[in-house]
């Protein structure tokens, strides 16, 4: 009796904040991860990205494109999560080392804002999905009854963490028929469609040109580097999770990218009414309401995700917070976020601050692999006065980098929306942004922030200080 009582017993998720997941508690192996990458990378939101490479390219070279992309992209994901798998702290804590404990915060204050703007805007993409359904089906849409469905849903799994979404979620029940969805999918493009006549499609020219597309594709996984140790810190070890972050990821996004970008030519449609021209044809398929449901159930872990790491990212500021009730906190400012704002307009901000983050990914793992040897001094992420703390903080140098890096991306890629914006860059070259802002960024802000530290060897020799100084954000001891 006392055996089946303790099974009912309902026990609060462990949650160990931004303190460093101890190596007994780091459960996930690569299987696990490569369903969670798997998953988060299967999205409506990808197949529209997917639309965008077409017609300016040809299919062959949109595909090449999507392959090349998706290989130089999930590698930086991959390599951002093992500092995370080996230090076992969620990623804005990871940000203290080369820029500073102070320093973190500035980019937690961003990510906390980019990520409650894209959970809102994956609520209301289930939401429209949704309602084409019930309208179909039900007689009713019920537009707002599924932002509220889908938030809930979102937050529910968000208090619930990684490892009970992965092991109890995704490897039960959601991969699997995310899986089925997609190879139906794929299978009824080439049934249904002459697909050998969309394969040899040339290019019509314009943007994206084939560097633009290849920095597109890239955008993608590069867009889960803020997130990416929030999950593998509960990793066993860095090699199998990088392993599992880089198989499960660049399939999964390599397939909805080349689905996206091989069904708006079948349809004919065009990108910006993508998602109505998908519904309006899976609808009256003998599956296609199915392949919408599971397509659906697929994209509720992209709003875990999002809701999940903004409360981690907050917990960054505040480390008290639970991050249980954060996440449901954030969860409810979501949901409400996504029946009231017009994130048409919001969405300008959050391509912004996408960029933002190219630079400091390339500072993070310039420090972590080449400066300290993949060594870093857990216990001093969290003091005051100790080997991160340099000037007040703050490290110029990070800071500086990050700034440069970020007007290397706007001068590189010249995105549209940045343009109106930024009409005092129309004097670089054409070729120069002709490349995408992306890998440039990032390039930039790698060997920028070596070439600095090199002129202050106690950024390459800083070792762990003695201190008797109180943790600053919680740590024990």
């Amino acid at each position: 009796m006392a055996a089946i009582a303790e099974k009912l017993i309902v026990r609060a998720p462990e949650d160990w904040g931004v303190q460093p997941v101890p190596v007994e508690r780091r459960a996930l192996r690569a299987f696990d991860f490569a369903v969670l990458w798997g998953d988060l990378a299967v999205s409506l939101l990808v197949m529209v990205a997917g639309t965008l490479l077409v017609p300016s390219l040809g299919t062959r070279q949109a595909m090449a494109v999507i392959i090349i992309g998706t290989a130089l992209g999930t590698v930086l994901l991959a390599l951002a999560g093992m500092i995370g798998t080996n230090t076992g702290v969620p990623t804005m804590v990871a940000l203290r080392a080369p820029f500073g404990v102070r320093g973190s915060y500035l980019a937690s204050g961003l990510n906390i804002l980019q990520l409650v703007g894209w959970a809102a805007l994956e609520i209301i993409i289930m939401a429209q999905a949704a309602e084409a359904l019930s309208d179909e089906y039900l007689g009713f849409g019920g537009y707002y009854l599924w932002i509220a469905f889908f938030g809930v849903v979102g937050t529910l799994m968000a208090m619930g963490g990684p490892i009970v979404v992965v092991r109890q979620w995704l490897q039960k029940f959601g991969v699997w028929v995310v899986i089925g969805a997609s190879a139906w999918l794929t299978w009824h493009l080439i049934d249904r469609y002459d697909f050998g006549e969309i394969w040899r499609r040339d290019g019509e020219g314009g943007f994206p040109n084939f560097f633009q597309g290849i920095d597109l594709v890239i955008a993608l996984p590069v867009s889960w580097l803020p997130l990416v140790c929030d999950y593998n810190r509960f990793g066993r070890s860095a090699g199998s999770s990088a392993v599992g972050t880089y198989i499960g990821y660049a399939v999964a996004n390599a397939w909805f990218f080349a689905l996206g970008m091989l069904y708006v030519q079948a349809l004919q449609s065009d990108p910006g009414g993508f998602i109505n021209a998908l519904v309006t044809m899976l609808l009256p398929m003998a599956l296609g309401w199915l392949a919408l449901l599971v397509l659906l159930v697929g994209e509720t872990d992209e709003a875990f995700a999002n809701i999940y790491s903004t409360a981690v990212s907050i917990q960054n500021l505040a480390s008290k917070l639970k991050v249980w009730m954060l996440a449901l906190t954030v969860g409810i400012v979501a949901t409400i976020a996504a029946a009231n704002l017009d994130l048409v307009g919001y969405e300008t901000f959050l391509l912004l601050i996408g960029g933002v983050f190219v630079p400091v990914f390339g500072i993070l793992l310039a420090d972590y692999f080449v400066l300290r040897g993949r060594d870093y001094a857990v216990e001093e992420l969290y003091r005051q006065s100790g080997a991160y703390w340099y000037a007040g903080g703050l490290n110029p140098i990070a800071i500086a980098v990050w700034l440069a890096g970020f007007f290397v991306y706007a001068l590189a890629g010249q995105p549209p929306w940045l343009l109106d914006h930024l009409d005092f860059i129309s004097w670089v070259p054409t070729w120069a942004t002709h490349i995408g802002g992306t890998l440039p960024a990032f390039i930039f802000s790698f060997l920028a922030y070596l070439a600095g530290a090199g002129l202050f060897s106690s950024m390459q020799t800083a070792q762990p200080l003695a201190t008797t100084a109180e943790p600053e954000a919680g740590l024990p001891g």
